[in-house]
């Protein structure tokens, strides 16, 4: 990122324990707030990156940043019957394990704790990883991805949903403000968090989208990587392979 944004700027912890209580207090809510806020198109991203995993024939895929499980369901109800979600916050990942228990994917879904930065996987686990909304989270980028790509079969592909800027008018000005203004409001009057929801726009504008983000996927190892913005630039999927 160009420059390091942290949900609570006074906090003396670092970025990772600050984004873990951050979504643990949004947790109970935030599957409603996230609906609202991008009117719900985020769940057709999701299927795009289904679709992408589904394109490799993956058979074992890890959904990292899991959250409250949206995208390890989506897998699951495709027909891939081994999907470990995993996710820092615990909060987060209780929200999950209920979803998972109310669609009857229990067999097919393990719900995890644990650090992007260091993957309790032995080398070469899984065929596929998910990450949506998540890589700009990280506190090491760069070491994520290494974590990410060490964990992967050869040829396995990594599938990034993110967040990124609009570039053309009116489109840009009109998620500038939208982000700034709208956003944050909406957090203060639902969130029991009000610094999450002027973490999250800040944290979207800084993260390095885009041709900048796949340079830095192809310079932590992955061989090749495809860049498929989504609804107008506002999010992008990435699609690398290692």
């Amino acid at each position: 990122m160009s420059k390091n944004v942290t949900p609570y700027k006074d906090s003396e912890v670092g970025k990772k324990e600050q984004v873990t209580e951050m979504f643990d207090k949004v947790s109970s809510n935030y599957d409603f707030l996230n609906r609202i806020m991008t009117f719900g198109i985020d769940i057709s991203w999701r299927k795009h990156v289904v679709a992408l995993v589904k394109e490799g024939n993956a058979k074992k895929v890890m959904d990292i940043a899991t959250g409250t499980g949206d995208l390890a369901i989506l897998l699951a109800k495709s027909d891939i019957d081994d999907v470990t979600g995993l996710d820092i916050s615990p909060g987060m990942l209780e929200i999950g394990k209920q979803k998972v228990n109310a669609e009857g994917l229990d067999n097919k879904i393990d719900m995890i704790i644990g650090d992007s930065e260091e993957l309790p996987f032995e080398d070469g686990t899984f065929d596929a990883i998910t990450v949506a909304f998540g890589v700009r989270n990280f506190e090491n980028l760069e070491l994520g991805l290494q974590e990410i790509r060490r964990v992967l079969k050869p040829k396995g592909a990594l599938i990034v949903l993110e967040t990124s800027q609009p570039s053309k008018f009116p489109v840009k000005q009109g998620f500038q403000f939208y982000s700034k203004y709208i956003i944050p409001t909406i957090g203060k009057l639902f969130s029991k968090d009000k610094s999450a929801y002027d973490y999250l726009p800040e944290s979207a504008a800084a993260f390095p989208y885009g041709e900048k983000f796949n340079n830095i996927l192809l310079k932590t190892g992955f061989n090749t990587s495809k860049v498929y913005p989504q609804t107008l630039g506002v999010a992008t999927i990435y699609h690398a392979i290692k």
